[in-house]
């Protein structure tokens, strides 16, 4: 077993090879991942609001 020191020294190691986006790639990737939770929000609620119509209706009469 190798100890906590030995181990963060070889975290730190590693971390000299990770590439990390530009500020720009960043940015471009936040903005698709807020544009298709907010498209998937909008379509859960949509077919929500149309089972909830659906359902309503059944046992509504």
């Amino acid at each position: 077993m190798t100890s906590p020191f030995t181990y963060l020294k070889h975290v730190r190691e590693e971390f000299t090879h990770i590439v990390w986006p530009s500020n720009r790639t960043a940015l471009a990737h936040t903005l698709v991942v807020i544009g298709i939770a907010i498209t998937i929000a909008l379509l859960v609620g949509f077919f929500d609001y149309l089972f909830g119509l659906v359902v309503g209706r059944i046992i509504g009469g």
